[in-house]
């Protein structure tokens, strides 16, 4: 009888260990770290992070470089103002600028160092996203969040230093619906520059595949898009949730409609506005291309490319053709989406067939890779003379699962650099972003 009571005690108090167990877990789910993330959907997908990061990483370094040697040669450190800076998703690209493609022996790459950097000050209007941005770097002296609004110029004092870089991010620039506002914003910019600084506008493109169904050749017709922010379910949760989806209104810009409200901000600033560069991003691969809400022909390229860059998962290639349906009266577009969408399959379709013809176990082609097409361009050419050399290279590897974790990915980042070799700035993808200089010198 004892020894039964004292055995109930025994688990009486490890019932009470474990609850205090659970209550550790209970904790580390509400704190967030306990999510299980997947590449594969939401917010921070692999095309998002392998891809369009990357390629606006890929053309910012040459500017942001720039920046960094004319603040040295005063000697001070970088001022970047984030416009719309969300939870600091502006900065946490902008760190990651590496210096060059960094050889195999280099440790530290990143450009925007700790000591390179001054100051990073994030503008937003939502203060839940201030909040989140404050709770992530709150603790770094070096950052500091501000609601605020920039619909009516640069929302801060006329005596507070200029800044180096004045960022935008992920379509920011898109929410200024009526073009005055960019203007005024530019404009104001331009004038409180001290002598040299670099403005980078990010606008949705007006000429995304994904949203053929609203190309114009009369920009007046249809200068902002009726956004639904769908993308974050899968479609058979799209279809529940259609009436309580979120709307935004989001302009569409094409380069000369950008190039003249530059011009136009120039004018009023009495300063020049050059524009040094513009990119297209995500020209096949932005959000909607998957939902088809706004294009009955487009298809899920966007969760193929995403499963390119997925750890363990093994990609069917067929899933990533391409089929281009054109749009009567766009033929310059047309043209443009055939020739890129062709070079896209000729490169995954060699891809295919060098995986079939490779022989693991000899550890070579026994009949020699495929020839590569004649005439072919050269962005296209240098991409698949780079997967024979990966597949020839890793492909008798056996462990570790070599297409999943190096094959497949290899083919992300050739297609990633085809299509930004092939792209021409001017509004033909989900983002148009222009890269700004005003030089007062």
């Amino acid at each position: 009888m004892t020894q039964v009571k004292r055995d109930e005690k025994i688990n009486t108090d490890e019932l009470v260990n474990n609850d205090e167990q659970m209550e550790a877990y209970s904790q580390a789910v509400q704190s967030g770290l306990y999510a299980k993330k997947s590449g594969l959907v939401g917010k921070y997908d692999n095309v998002r992070l392998y891809w369009e990061d990357e390629l606006t990483r890929l053309f910012l370094r040459p500017h942001l470089q720039k920046l960094i040697e004319h603040s040295h040669s005063d000697m001070r450190r970088l001022r970047i103002l984030d416009l719309g800076c969300g939870s600091a998703d502006g900065y946490e690209l902008l760190s990651r600028v590496r210096h060059r493609d960094s050889s195999l022996r280099d440790d530290e790459v990143d450009l925007l160092t700790p000591d390179v950097l001054g100051l990073y000050k994030g503008i937003e209007l939502n203060e839940d996203l201030l909040e989140q941005a404050r709770s992530i770097y709150g603790g770094n002296p070096k950052m500091v969040f501000q609601q605020g609004d920039f619909g009516d110029g640069v929302p801060l004092p006329e005596d507070e230093r200029p800044y180096d870089l004045y960022f935008t991010s992920y379509g920011t620039c898109s929410h200024l619906n009526d073009d005055e506002q960019a203007v005024k914003l530019l404009a104001d910019i331009a004038r409180r520059a001290d002598k040299y600084c670099v403005i980078v506008c990010d606008w949705l493109g007006r000429y995304s595949y994904e949203w053929q169904s609203l190309w114009t050749n009369d920009f007046d017709q249809l200068r902002n898009m009726d956004y639904v922010v769908s993308y974050i379910y899968d479609a058979q949760e799209r279809e529940k949730r259609r009436d309580e989806l979120q709307h935004l209104t989001l302009r569409l810009m094409s380069r000369p409609e950008a190039e003249e409200i530059i011009a136009e901000a120039s004018r009023r600033a009495g300063v020049q506005i050059r524009p040094a560069m513009f990119f297209d991003r995500s020209v096949l691969t932005g959000r909607h291309i998957d939902t088809g809400d706004y294009n009955p022909h487009a298809q899920p390229i966007r969760q193929a490319v995403n499963m390119l860059h997925e750890a363990n998962i093994r990609t069917d290639l067929d899933e990533l053709l391409i089929n281009y349906v054109p749009k009567q009266g766009f033929d310059k577009l047309n043209d443009y989406f055939e020739h890129l969408t062709v070079c896209w399959n000729t490169l995954i379709q060699y891809v295919d067939e060098l995986l079939h013809r490779y022989d693991e176990h000899e550890r070579r082609f026994p009949d020699g890779a495929p020839d590569l097409p004649e005439d072919c361009p050269e962005p296209l050419r240098s991409m698949m003379d780079r997967m024979r050399m990966v597949i020839e290279g890793i492909g008798w590897l056996g462990i570790g699962l070599p297409r999943e974790h190096i094959i497949e990915p290899q083919l992300g980042y050739a297609l990633r650099h085809l299509v930004s070799d092939i792209q021409q700035g001017q509004g033909a993808a989900h983002a148009l972003v222009g890269i700004l200089e005003v030089d007062k010198r």
